[in-house]
C-alpha cells in the first residue's frame, strides 16, 4: 500500500538514515522502535508527507487516506468538542455542497448540448458516486461514540475546546484521525494523554478496525497488544521483524550476538593476515601471496555491530528516614468544585513501605487527592492524617513544564541543590545523562524526556520517605522507565503512583485505588488483577443493561 524506496535523510554531513526501503501493507500494525534521536519521528513525518527526504521516494495508490497524529499538537479554538471532532468529515460536507452547487447549475442553464453542460453532468456523476458510496447516515453517532471511548463525558461534548487542557485537545485530534477511517494511521506517542480505560478502548479499536497502523510509543503493553510487526531504526538503517515488541527484543538480542561473533572472527582473521604480510613482505617466494592478502584487506567490508544505547540513567533514591506506621490515613474525605462532586467520603489507609497506584479516568480526582495529601488543597471535608515524621517527595504531572525555560540545565539543578551537595552537582547531572555541553543547554531546547529527567533530579536532593509521583513516565523511553521502576522497587519508603502505564505499574504496586463516579474504591491486588476484575465487571454491566 505504501512503498518506501531508498529513503535518505541528511543533516549537514550526518545521515540520519541512508537508502532504507520497506513496504507498509494493508492491515499491518507496525511499531517503529529505536533509541532517542534515531529518526523515528522524522520517518513518521516523511510517511505523512509533512517533511521531505533528502533523497528517495514514498509512493502510495491514488485516493489513499493517511491520518497523522504528531506528538505535540493544539486544536484550534472556536468550536465545541463535538464540532471539532466532526471536522473529520469536513471534506465530505464540502463535496456535498459542491454536488448541490453543480445540480443548481444544471437546473438553471439552457445550453443542453454544449461541452460545458456535459462536463457538469460528468462532474456531478463522478462526485455523487464517490459521495454516496460513503455511509454518512450515522456520522453523529460515530462522533459521539469515539469521543466517549476516548474519555469525554456526554455533557462535555458541547463545551468549547478552549475549556480543555492540551492533553484533552490531543484526544479530540485523535478522535478526528480515527473518524476519518484512514487507510493508514500514523501515531506518535498516542497514549501520553490517555487514561487506562481510554488506552484499552484505543487498543480494541486499532485491532478490530483492520486498517494499517504505524506507531511510536513508549508504552510497552500498548505496543505489544496492537502491533504485529516491528521496524527498528538504528545507525542509519532499519531492521524489519514480523513480530511484536517483546519477540523483537529477543530476536534483536540474537542478531547482535551473531554480529558480535562475526565481528570477532573477522578481526581475528584481519590480525592473522596482517601478521602474515608483516612476516613475509621481504620474502621473494611469498610475494604473490603477500600481494593477494594486501588486496583482500583493501576490499574487505568491515562487519559492524549495531550500536546499543549505552547511555543509562543511574538512579538510586537516598535511604528513606523511618516514618510512622501509617503515612496516610483518609477518613470520609470529600471534595467538590461548585456543584461537581469529585469524590465523596473517601476512606483508606496506606501503610509504611506500601507501593500503591491511583488509577481512573482523567478528571475523576486522582490529582486532586494528591493535592489534598500535599496540603495544596485544604477546603475538603473529612479528615486526612499524615503520619509521624512523613517527609514527602512530589513529582507533579506538569513538573517538566513548570521549569524556567531561560535557565541552563546546570543552573536549574544548582539553584535547588542544598549547600552541602553543590560540589556534587555535575556528578548528579551525569547520572541523569547530562554531561559535557549538555549541562549548558537551555531548558527550552530540551525534549520531553530530557525535561522529565531534569525534573526528577529534585526528588534525589532531599531524603524522603513518601514519594508521590503523578504520571512520571510521560516522555520517558522504555529503558529509562525500567530504571525508574527498579529504583522505586528498591526504595524502602512508601510510594503513591498516579499512572495509566500498565507495564510500569505491573510488578511495582500491590494495591490499587480506583477513582470514579465520585468514589474511591480500594482493590487489594496488583494492576493485572485489577484489570481482569474490571473487564469482568464491565461485561456484567453490559448484560445488566441489556
Amino acid at each position: 500500500m505504501i512503498s518506501v524506496d531508498s529513503l535518505t535523510v541528511e543533516f549537514g554531513s550526518r545521515a540520519l538514515f541512508k537508502d532504507i526501503s520497506f513496504q507498509i501493507n494493508e492491515k499491518d500494525r507496525i511499531a517503529l522502535m529505536g533509541k532517542n534521536g534515531a529518526g523515528k519521528s522524522t520517518l513518521l513525518k516523511i510517511l505523512a508527507g509533512v517533511e521531505k527526504p533528502t533523497r528517495g521516494n514514498v509512493g502510495y495508490p491514488k485516493d489513499t487516506v493517511i491520518a497523522y497524529l504528531p506528538q505535540h499538537l493544539m486544536t484550534e479554538d472556536g468550536r465545541t468538542v463535538r464540532e471539532e471532532a466532526s471536522q473529520a468529515f469536513a471534506h465530505l460536507f464540502a463535496m456535498e455542497e459542491q454536488i448541490n452547487e453543480l445540480n443548481k447549475q444544471l437546473e438553471t442553464r439552457t445550453d443542453y448540448d454544449s461541452p460545458e453542460y456535459y462536463k457538469i453532468i460528468e462532474d456531478v456523476s463522478t462526485l455523487s458516486e464517490k459521495f454516496y458510496s460513503i455511509d454518512l447516515t450515522h456520522f453523529e453517532a460515530d462522533v459521539e461514540k469515539t469521543l466517549l471511548g476516548l474519555g469525554f463525558k456526554r455533557e462535555e461534548l458541547d463545551k468549547p475546546t478552549s475549556e480543555f487542557s492540551g492533553g484533552w485537545r490531543m484526544r479530540i485530534e485523535l478522535a478526528k484521525m480515527l473518524l476519518k477511517n484512514p487507510d493508514v494511521l500514523l501515531l506518535d506517542e498516542p497514549t501520553n494523554h490517555l487514561d487506562i480505560d481510554s488506552i484499552q478502548w484505543l487498543e480494541e479499536f486499532l485491532v478490530e478496525n483492520g486498517k494499517a497502523v504505524v506507531v511510536i510509543s513508549h508504552d510497552r503493553a500498548f505496543v505489544d497488544k496492537i502491533t504485529t510487526r516491528t521496524i527498528e531504526v538504528t545507525m542509519g538503517r532499519i531492521y524489519d521483524y514480523k513480530v511484536n515488541y517483546s519477540q523483537y527484543l529477543e530476536l534483536r538480542k540474537e542478531r547482535r550476538a551473531q554480529q558480535q561473533k562475526q565481528y570477532e572472527d573477522q578481526q581475528k582473521m584481519i590480525a592473522e593476515t596482517k601478521d602474515f604480510i608483516e612476516r613475509f613482505k621481504g620474502t621473494y617466494s611469498k610475494t604473490l601471496q603477500v600481494q593477494s592478502r594486501v588486496r583482500m584487506l583493501e576490499k574487505l567490508e568491515i562487519i559492524e555491530v549495531d550500536e546499543e544505547d549505552t547511555s543509562a540513567l543511574r538512579l538510586k533514591f537516598p535511604p528513606a528516614p523511618r516514618s510512622g506506621n501509617y503515612p496516610v490515613i483518609a477518613s470520609e474525605v470529600s471534595k467538590s468544585y461548585g456543584a461537581k462532586n469529585i469524590f465523596n467520603e473517601a476512606s483508606f489507609t496506606i501503610e509504611r513501605g506500601e507501593k500503591v497506584a491511583f488509577v481512573g479516568r482523567n478528571g475523576e480526582g486522582k490529582s486532586t487527592m494528591v493535592k489534598c495529601i500535599m496540603d495544596e488543597i485544604t477546603d475538603y471535608t473529612g479528615k486526612l492524617t499524615i503520619g509521624h515524621n512523613v517527609q514527602i517527595g512530589y513529582f507533579a504531572q506538569n513538573e517538566a513544564s513548570l521549569m524556567n525555560e531561560s535557565l541552563s540545565v546546570y543552573q536549574t539543578v544548582d539553584d535547588v541543590t542544598p549547600l552541602e551537595l553543590k560540589s556534587n552537582t555535575k556528578n548528579l547531572l551525569g547520572a541523569f545523562m547530562f554531561s559535557g555541553d549538555d549541562i549548558d543547554k537551555k531548558v527550552k531546547v530540551l525534549s520531553g524526556g530530557e525535561r522529565t529527567r531534569l525534573a526528577m533530579i529534585k526528588l534525589l536532593l532531599q531524603p524522603v520517605n513518601l514519594l508521590i509521583l503523578d504520571e512520571p513516565t510521560n516522555h520517558l523511553d522504555l529503558k529509562t522507565k525500567d530504571i525508574l521502576k527498579n529504583a522505586l522497587l528498591d526504595f524502602e519508603g512508601t510510594v503513591i503512583v498516579v499512572s495509566h502505564d500498565r507495564d510500569f505499574l505491573n510488578g511495582l504496586v500491590t494495591k490499587v485505588y480506583e477513582f470514579g463516579g465520585g468514589k474511591v474504591t480500594e482493590h487489594l491486588e496488583d494492576i493485572n488483577g485489577f484489570l481482569r476484575k474490571k473487564k469482568l465487571e464491565s461485561l456484567q454491566e453490559i448484560e445488566r443493561k441489556q
